[in-house]
């Protein structure tokens, strides 16, 4: 888990970069820079950090409670409910003034983000001051992972390398995608909590815990890259395209397969063969000082030489950590620098639409002169067919 000595020095650095004071509404970066995890609803939740060091939450009162008993904030701050006859935006700035920060402050974004129905003023049409936007600095931050968040990707890794062991013996002719990933993932959620107890960290949600499944990218839909599950019964010749999640302390992996039912045809392993080599050239050009486009580029190169571009859909892949997707990507349009430990997925693939999609996709964290791979699970053809 992150260190409390580690959040603090992530604090200091905001607020170097913010010394009038900052306050945070998005729940990732109020994790990043406290640990606290909160359900993200219409109630707005925010954290401030005040110039003089003083850390606060501001909670709806019914997550008093839980946020003195599970987190470490020097005050609690709260209000009645939303949007109450007080909008707690109005009660949000009294508490900023009561800690000395009158006027201008800086905030991830200019109020509570309007999700799940909220509505209310902006927090500088509230202070009557400007508001500094660093959203781009804290993202800036979050790029470089710690060794202590690698450890935490790095043990989502070894649960999703589970859950795809599970998902892959479920996923048989005759039996449904549902079967198949709900199967696997409360079997690989259970043997997590049971393994790591207190270090799982647990989770927002009861539905929450390690998952593996194809959201629909079963046969034909697997070269719709973002499908959608429809409970698909598997049949001998489809070809797969899995995912895979569990999180650690809020910190996430990555690992997709590309797989087919039964014998595979010749013209499923040219093309999952190409699938393979792409990400063997993603994972050769991703290392420090190169940009980020250039690694897109180098399989961009490939697809061309071997006439592939008509059957390409998506760019190499995107930072991950907090979220599922973060920035940089590896795309042709980002000019981002690549640095040591930075953690990416790589996954470039192949789509074919009368038949299928070919994508492996594994996270990778930067080294001094490299990557390493953190996700171990097979990606060749023999490996992935399951017998029809």
């Amino acid at each position: 888990m992150i260190q409390p000595t580690e959040f603090a020095a992530r604090r200091a650095r905001l607020l170097e970069r913010a010394p009038i004071g900052f306050v945070l509404f998005d729940d990732k970066y109020i994790q990043y820079f406290t640990g606290f995890n909160f359900l993200a609803t219409e109630r707005p939740v925010a954290v401030i950090g005040s110039p003089d060091g003083d850390l606060v939450a501001f909670v709806p009162e019914f997550e008093v409670e839980r946020t003195e008993e599970e987190a470490s904030f020097d005050r609690v701050g709260s209000y009645p409910e939303y949007p109450g006859e007080v909008h707690p935006m109005v009660l949000l700035v009294r508490l900023l003034e009561s800690l000395g920060m009158n006027g201008a402050v800086a905030a991830d974004q200019d109020g509570y983000p309007g999700i799940l129905g909220y509505s209310g003023p902006a927090l500088s049409e509230v202070t009557g001051a400007p508001v500094e936007n660093v959203a781009a600095a804290i993202e800036q931050m979050m790029r470089r992972k710690s060794p202590a968040e690698v450890e935490l990707i790095r043990e989502s890794a070894r649960w999703c390398e589970h859950a795809h062991r599970l998902l892959q013996e479920y996923s048989q002719p005759g039996t449904t995608e549902a079967d198949a990933s709900l199967r696997a993932g409360r079997e690989a959620t259970l043997a997590m909590l049971a393994a790591l107890g207190d270090r799982f960290g647990g989770a927002q949600g009861s539905s929450d815990g390690a998952t593996a499944g194809y959201r629909g990218q079963i046969g034909r839909r697997s070269a719709w890259a973002h499908a959608v599950a429809h409970n698909i019964v598997f049949e001998a010749g489809d070809m797969l395209v899995s995912e895979t999640s569990a999180p650690i302390w809020g910190y996430n992996a990555e690992l997709e397969r590309g797989m087919v039912i039964g014998e595979p045809t010749d013209e499923v392993k040219r093309l999952f063969a190409h699938a393979v080599a792409a990400q063997e050239i993603a994972f050769e050009a991703l290392r420090p000082d190169v940009t980020c486009a250039d690694v897109d580029n180098a399989v961009l190169e490939y697809f061309r030489a071997n006439d592939l571009m008509p059957l390409w859909r998506q760019h190499v892949g995107h930072a991950i950590g907090l979220r599922n997707h973060e920035a940089p990507f590896l795309d042709t349009g980002d000019d981002t620098r690549v640095e040591e430990g930075m953690v990416f997925t790589i996954e470039p693939g192949v789509y074919v639409s009368a038949l299928g999609g070919f994508r492996h996709s594994d996270t990778v964290v930067v080294t001094n002169d490299g990557i390493e791979i953190l996700t171990d699970y097979p990606r060749d053809l023999a490996s992935l067919t399951i017998p029809a």
